[in-house]
């Protein structure tokens, strides 16, 4: 139990579950245009978090959206990749592996909180706050149909097309 007061205490938000409607929000894209989720209704959305821009695991992960894309665009459905990396970051990390998928600068990580995404995290024994791996498939009507917390980055594009 001290875990989880201890996690509240530190603004790790709930994740959120399937069923619960997905909290609009307003953030830009790598050219600093504003992206807003309620524009997109009537379209299924891929909004997928990942921790950093141009690291092993979020590389792959992008890259197989990448690889995946004319699936997605056939079947209609939108793919948002939201960190906390700057516009030119993300702009980087876009020319270099090609996406074609809009990436989303939450600088702030106040997207990565409406989604209880954001929180502690763990790696080679040192703590600190960061955004989590999660997944969240947006129906069109504005609901989350489905959240994957288990990510394996190389295969996750695939596994989200079999999910719509």
């Amino acid at each position: 139990m001290c875990g989880l007061h201890h996690a509240r205490q530190i603004g790790v938000g709930t994740m959120l579950k399937e069923g619960s409607a997905a909290p609009n929000f307003t953030t830009t894209n790598t050219d600093g245009d504003p992206v807003k989720l309620k524009e997109l209704r009537g379209r299924k959305v891929v909004l997928y978090f990942y921790p950093k821009d141009d690291t092993p695991g979020c590389t792959k992960e992008a890259c197989s959206f990448r690889d995946a894309f004319s699936e997605f665009k056939k079947r209609g459905i939108e793919v948002l990749g939201v960190s906390t990396d700057s516009e030119a970051s993300h702009k980087k990390f876009t020319a270099k592996y090609k996406l074609p998928f809009t990436l989303l600068a939450d600088t702030d990580h106040s997207v990565a909180d409406a989604y209880g995404v954001y929180g502690e995290k763990k790696f080679m024994g040192r703590t600190y706050m960061g955004v989590k791996r999660v997944t969240f498939l947006i129906d069109d009507k504005g609901k989350i149909k489905k959240v994957f917390e288990k990510v394996k980055p190389e295969d996750h594009a695939q596994e989200v097309l079999d999910a719509f």
